[in-house]
């Protein structure tokens, strides 16, 4: 037997939640959230079997609401406006690169905005643009890892991965769709 026949399959516990920007699935291994989705788990389950091959392996989606709780009842008070942050272990999936793009995400306040060169700078490569704007792209942990808060140099919206109309949302749920960049 090779190792990986003899390794055994990765849990991947998963749940739909229904939100004002729609149905998301939520997706954690023992370690923590690894992955948020908009749409069902049906309309998601071919992407998500693909993005869990290539990170994980062998491993076995199992529907399980309360290992995700507390994600749910975080992304509850966030929409109610009630909640500024998360809580709770992350399992990144992604190059380094990613992982120290979608990290320096989660330094964005609440309720401001930066451009991807503020993130190429907080990461130590500042000439990183269009890497960081491609990392930011991959995000695995939409809304949770705030991509959202990410505008063009201009001030412009750019790209979301949810679509801009929920990007816009989301702005507008942080009344921040008007803020001026952190980092010009």
């Amino acid at each position: 037997m090779t190792q990986q026949q003899t390794q055994a399959a990765t849990v991947l516990s998963y749940t739909e939640v229904n939100s004002p920007i729609g149905p998301l699935v939520l997706v954690s291994t023992l370690q923590g959230l690894c992955k948020v989705d908009f749409g069902t788990y049906e309309q998601n389950r071919e992407k998500l079997q693909q993005w869990a091959n290539r990170w994980f392996g062998r491993h076995e989606l199992q529907e399980n609401a309360s290992r995700l709780e507390t994600v749910v009842q975080q992304l509850e008070q966030y929409f109610r406006r009630e909640r500024l942050s998360f809580e709770g272990e992350l399992d990144l999936q992604g190059t380094e690169f990613q992982k120290q793009v979608w990290t320096a995400l989660l330094s964005i306040p609440y309720g401001e905005t930066a451009s991807y060169k503020h993130i190429a700078e907080a990461i130590g490569s500042p000439k990183a643009v269009r890497a960081v704007g491609g990392a930011n792209n991959k995000n695995p942990i939409p809304v949770i890892i705030p991509c959202h808060r990410i505008i063009g140099a201009s001030g412009d919206l750019v790209g979301y991965g949810g679509g801009l109309p929920i990007k816009v949302l989301l702005l507008d749920l942080e009344q921040c769709s008007n803020t001026v960049l952190t980092n010009k």
